[in-house]
């Protein structure tokens, strides 16, 4: 199992190519970036507090490309890409220009967003988030794979198209399914190649480590290879990594705070014995 970090990249702490090598030095195995176009002023979280430090959070695929230019072997992904409030042409360009420009070290991590004021400034209806995800990332599949590319949907529609580069990776990076709702499995199933749920503590870890086991089956029943499963978030807690290994988990993501850079340094130190604990020998 590899162990990554997760953290808001913006205009406070570190840069991301600081960042990005600060985090390879120490031997961490990826970095992946949440990404807020915009905070409504009046949009607030479910407990009630404001939501106006994610109004800082930098472009991540700007940021990414940043941290790619400065790193050599480090996994870069989106933790998650916010597709419900993206152009899929646009989209699909930008993941294929990060992952040749990396050297093929993009993972796509996507979700529907619940900021609900967030999506409403986009034109999306929240009601109808989760079909639109779905359409745009098999549109966003179509255009990597295909050299004449089409999509006709209820969400989505456009005639053969023309689009280059292509991604390094073949036939396109991971994308990853983020969510830990009813459902999400089918979502991962239908149009993922891995799922990518978050954990706060051991009891999401014993849920999860049952969920993963079932989604495994599940692909197995239908003829699938084997799901890459990334859990972001997770707590640096031992006894929470112990049962997402031995669950089969291939990635956990701890959560990087804000803070200064002596700081964030102080606690990419005190994490990075983390990194090698559960690595699989070569």
């Amino acid at each position: 199992m590899d162990i990554g970090l997760t953290t808001f990249a913006g205009t406070y702490g570190m840069e991301p190519p600081a960042l990005g090598r600060a985090v390879e030095e120490r031997g961490f195995e990826s970095l992946f970036f949440p990404e807020h176009t915009h905070i409504p002023v009046r949009s607030r979280r479910r407990d009630g507090t404001s939501t106006r430090g994610y109004a800082e959070t930098y472009d991540p695929f700007v940021a990414l490309s940043a941290v790619a230019a400065a790193t050599r072997t480090l996994t870069l992904g989106t933790g998650v890409c916010l597709v419900t409030q993206r152009d899929p042409i646009i989209t699909a360009k930008e993941v294929a220009c990060l992952d040749r420009l990396s050297g093929g070290r993009f993972v796509f991590g996507v979700g529907a967003g619940w900021n609900r004021e967030e999506l409403a400034n986009h034109g999306t209806d929240p009601r109808t988030r989760m079909a639109l995800l779905a359409e745009r990332v098999l549109a966003m599949r179509q255009i990597w794979t295909t050299d004449e590319a089409e999509f006709h949907g209820d969400h989505v529609d456009f005639e053969p198209i023309w689009s280059w580069p292509k991604p390094l990776q073949r036939p396109h990076p991971p994308v990853l399914v983020a969510g830990n709702g009813p459902g999400t499995e089918d979502r991962v199933l239908a149009f993922g190649d891995g799922w990518l749920p978050q954990c706060e503590g051991l009891a999401d870890a014993d849920q999860l480590s049952k969920r993963a086991q079932t989604l495994r089956q599940r692909a197995a029943d239908a003829g699938r290879a084997a799901l890459p499963i990334t859990v972001f978030n997770t707590p640096p807690d031992t006894r929470t990594l112990d049962t997402l290994a031995n669950a089969g988990i291939d990635r956990c993501l701890l959560l990087l705070p804000s803070g200064t850079e002596p700081d964030l340094l102080t606690q990419l130190d005190k994490w990075a014995p983390l990194a090698p604990r559960w690595q699989n020998p070569e």
